[in-house]
């Protein structure tokens, strides 16, 4: 006659269990963690589409005689809409970037570049836990180009 108290099965429950707890938090670490790669390498192609447009169409602003505050203007603009558009190719919507200039700005010989910030969302949390508890990770990327041979 078996006994009430029979551990047959109880192997089996306990490995499920386990595997449950144990495999549920390593496979949001990946997914995590594939997210954060994902906006670092979105952060770091923003950088460098934002310098590249800048330093393009700056010199095309100055080329149809704009000023070289006018052209510095349109080169923000331009670096802005390549940087969204980059980060945009990668599932990131909230960049910002920052332009600086090695040199005088525009002036052949120099480099403009362009410091992208990405902020990256964790996965799996409901907007109003994000509201209160800051569930972001913020990966910054600095790119340049040169401003070659142009002659105003």
């Amino acid at each position: 006659m078996r006994d009430a108290r029979d551990d047959a099965g109880a192997a089996a429950v306990e490995f499920v269990a386990l595997t449950l707890v144990l495999l549920l938090p390593l496979v949001y670490l990946v997914v995590a963690v594939t997210r954060v790669q994902s906006g670092a390498y979105a952060a770091e192609a923003a950088a460098y589409a934002a310098a590249r447009a800048a330093v393009v169409r700056g010199l095309d602003a100055l080329d149809s005689g704009a000023g070289t505050e006018a052209a510095l203007g349109v080169a923000r603009d331009a670096a802005g809409l390549a940087a969204d558009v980059t980060a945009a190719d990668f599932g990131v919507d909230d960049v910002a970037i920052e332009l600086g200039c090695e040199g005088a700005c525009l002036a052949a010989g120099s480099a403009v570049t362009a410091r992208a910030s990405v902020r990256v969302p964790l996965p799996g949390l409901p907007s109003v836990l994000r509201a209160a508890i800051p569930a972001r990770v913020t990966v910054e990327a600095t790119g340049a180009s040169p401003v070659d041979g142009y002659v105003p």
